[in-house]
């Protein structure tokens, strides 16, 4: 068995009832991801290739490498099918569990792109699915909302706390510790108790052995910089692992939301940005870093992306931090939301506001990048229309359009 721990992160932090799922998935783990037992892995990348779409191109941008001076590839998840990166994950804890012998799938979901990825994917496999959703987020992200319930999931409002992220993963833990006899709790990023983490980044990996191959042929060598928004971290640690051990900087995008200060005595912090402002503690069964008081109690977090908006991220991104070797870095809500629209604008792709946090940091420190930047686009911003329309319409965006003609919503 690996060891589950990176470095003084992650670990195995549940109660005592779910042990033995963990024990069963781990020993799944590395029977069927990494010793390819029962031809699982060639199941599952034809899978991704059939039903995914998989490869996702990795697209030259003209306008952004002539506004910046510097060659810009853009690594296309939003066109995976589904909209996001989220299906490479989802299909494969979806593909295992089915192996396991399992018959229900259950999973949370932040802005609603996990959850819909893990509705397809159990669509596609014929199995039961129901996701945990915030009820802030569910009104958020009403277009995933109806997309989920589209492909045959059944959707449970979340309402305690805040009604977000967080919430919604405890809430799935609560009935998987319920319900682990017949049910596969498929975490939607690189967070959680050994081996979610490690297995989460071993289906998302599939996004930088591509990248890694395809820059190569376009650009004749590889990137000096790759740029990736972080909440969670999925497709973070996707977008990096087969580049960790190259000559290139890696930039992990925090939500800076509308503040890095934070009101410890009312209990919130104004940003999502855990791996930049956070301290180390526990959370959802891993050591990692996160955003909690000097009690250890977890702040509410925020950020103008329901799919940042979590008070933690993976352990492997924390600890390849403290080494070093990953850069946190962070984009506030306004400038997250001039990044939507100037791509938008620029390259003639609607990016999800999630992704739209690290086209900002290109725009602001392209210079620092090197000649080659590659930026994954983890997401479409189709869900983010509507929201995107009223936090525009209450700031002064310079490269929105005119918003009168909007007022109302779409």
């Amino acid at each position: 068995m690996s060891t589950t721990k990176f470095g003084r992160y992650g670990g195995q932090y549940v109660p005592e009832a779910l042990m033995p799922a963990i024990g069963e998935l781990e020993d799944a783990y590395h029977r069927f991801v990494l010793e390819n037992e029962d031809g699982f892995m060639d199941d599952f990348r034809a899978r991704l290739r059939d039903f995914g779409g998989r490869p996702t191109p990795l697209q030259h941008a003209e306008a952004l490498s002539a506004r910046y001076g510097r060659e810009v590839y853009l690594k296309r998840e939003d066109l995976l099918h589904g909209g996001a990166h989220k299906l490479n994950n989802a299909l494969g804890q979806a593909l295992l569990a089915k192996y396991m012998g399992k018959e229900r799938i259950i999973a949370e979901t932040g802005a609603g792109q996990h959850g819909t990825a893990t509705a397809m994917a159990c669509a596609h496999l014929g199995m039961d699915c129901e996701i945990y959703m915030g009820e802030r987020d569910i009104n958020r992200q009403r277009p995933n909302v109806f997309r989920m319930r589209l492909n045959g999931a059944e959707l449970n409002p979340v309402t305690t706390g805040r009604g977000t992220l967080k919430e919604a993963i405890s809430e799935t833990m609560r009935d998987w510790a319920t319900s682990v006899e017949d049910t596969h709790y498929v975490i939607g990023s690189v967070v959680g108790p050994h081996p979610f983490p490690r297995m989460v980044r071993d289906f998302q990996a599939v996004i930088s052995e591509e990248a890694r191959e395809q820059v190569q042929e376009k650009a004749g060598g590889l990137p000096d910089s790759v740029l990736a928004c972080a909440g969670g971290g999925s497709n973070t640690m996707g977008a990096f692992h087969e580049f960790v051990g190259d000559d290139t900087d890696l930039y992990a995008v925090e939500a800076g939301g509308s503040s890095l200060e934070v009101d410890e005595a009312g209990g919130v912090a104004p940003n999502s940005a855990s791996l930049s402002t956070g301290s180390e503690g526990v959370l959802h069964g891993a050591r990692t870093k996160l955003l909690q008081d000097s009690d250890g109690q977890i702040m509410e977090s925020h950020s103008v992306s329901s799919g940042l908006d979590y008070a933690g991220v993976g352990p492997e991104l924390a600890h390849l931090v403290d080494e070093g070797r990953v850069t946190p870095v962070n984009v506030d809500d306004d400038g997250a939301l001039e990044g939507f629209h100037r791509l938008s604008q620029l390259e003639g792709i609607i990016p999800a506001l999630e992704t739209a946090h690290a086209f900002a940091f290109l725009e602001d420190e392209h210079e620092e990048l090197g000649e080659v930047v590659i930026v994954n686009v983890s997401g479409r911003g189709d869900k983010d229309l509507e929201s995107v329309i009223e936090e525009t319409a209450e700031r002064d965006i310079e490269s929105a359009p005119d918003m009168d003609v909007f007022q109302g919503g779409l």
